[in-house]
């Protein structure tokens, strides 16, 4: 449990410490840094944040509810699984979503909204150099939902954000070790560029392939050329 707690990273940020922590929680989750089956207590997090136990009970409860972990009586909390089928089931329903929202968000993208998109992929490129997975998938998280709320549906804005955290993309940390995650990275430039364009195929096409990787190469498996 000490080995996977040491890769989760102190809270910064004393803004919503509940929120904080549930992040920072659910990006190692997802990327794998906690896998299945660990089990972890309010204590050993408190300690490891740095803040009190309630922010971190809080938060623990929260991912309880959204089935991140299960509690486990006197011990604390379990990390859930999720199996191949499911991952399968939020990925095809991202792709009836996701794509769909790009092609049309081609067609209107607001130019003024590009600088802190750009500074955002910047992140996301920077987090999958350096291996830090956290920074990663908070960056890359942040920039999806930012794109998607310009498509104008605060709803699929909603379903959007939960479907990609049911999600577990285990093979992250073994993409680290190779160029793919960069490449995974730079698509989120790639995007833009086809977004400002106004390029409604384009963009519909590489979201569908980015997607994608959520059942190839972020959860180890090969993907066709």
């Amino acid at each position: 449990m000490s080995e996977s707690l040491a890769s989760i990273r102190r809270i910064e940020a004393p803004v919503s410490l509940r929120e904080s922590v549930s992040r920072a929680l659910m990006a190692s989750i997802v990327s794998g840094d906690l896998a299945p089956g660990t089990l972890v207590s309010v204590p050993s997090l408190t300690a490891r944040f740095a803040v009190s136990a309630t922010p971190v009970r809080e938060a623990m409860l929260d991912l309880e509810k959204r089935g991140f972990v299960t509690a486990v009586r006197n011990k604390g909390f379990r990390v859930t699984e999720v199996s191949p089928e499911m991952l399968g089931h939020i990925a095809e329903v991202r792709q009836l979503l996701e794509p769909p929202a790009m092609e049309t968000l081609a067609g209107r993208f607001p130019q003024g909204a590009l600088p802190p998109l750009r500074e955002q992929a910047d992140a996301i490129v920077t987090g999958a150099r350096s291996g830090d997975l956290v920074t990663y998938l908070e960056a890359d998280r942040a920039f999806h939902l930012r794109l998607t709320t310009l498509a104008g549906n605060p709803l699929l804005v909603d379903v959007v954000a939960d479907l990609r955290s049911r999600a577990r993309l285990l093979g992250l940390s073994q993409m680290v070790a190779t160029d793919r995650l960069e490449q995974s990275a730079a698509e989120h430039h790639e995007l833009l560029d086809l977004l400002s364009a106004g390029d409604a195929a384009g963009a519909r096409d590489l979201m569908h392939r980015h997607i994608g990787h959520t059942t190839g190469w972020w959860a180890g498996r090969p993907e066709e050329d």
